[in-house]
């Protein structure tokens, strides 16, 4: 446990930063799940509804420091390509 009382704070301030990344990666991982879930039931409509907001909350975690932007582009990346396969089929 940190004496000094600036080290205090950073350890309390650090808790609370890492309390809100662990949720914004979990709000996408959760968004990501559901796009998957759309994709795998072959719903079209559904999957291209979910996925203007999927890109955002991912958009959103990039730019709040949670991704690295490449991350982020390959996540985008990964789940369009999905969409468009399935409407290949």
């Amino acid at each position: 446990m940190p004496n000094i009382k600036s080290a205090k704070k950073r350890v309390k301030v650090t808790a609370r930063q890492t309390a809100e990344n662990v949720s914004k990666k979990s709000r996408v991982k959760n968004e990501i799940k559901k796009f998957n879930a759309a994709i795998a039931a072959k719903d079209i409509t559904l999957a291209e509804q979910l996925l203007p907001t999927t890109v955002s909350i991912i958009d959103r975690a990039k730019s709040d420091g949670v991704f690295h932007a490449n991350t982020a582009a390959r996540k985008v990346a990964s789940l369009s390509r999905l969409l468009t396969n399935l409407k290949a089929e």
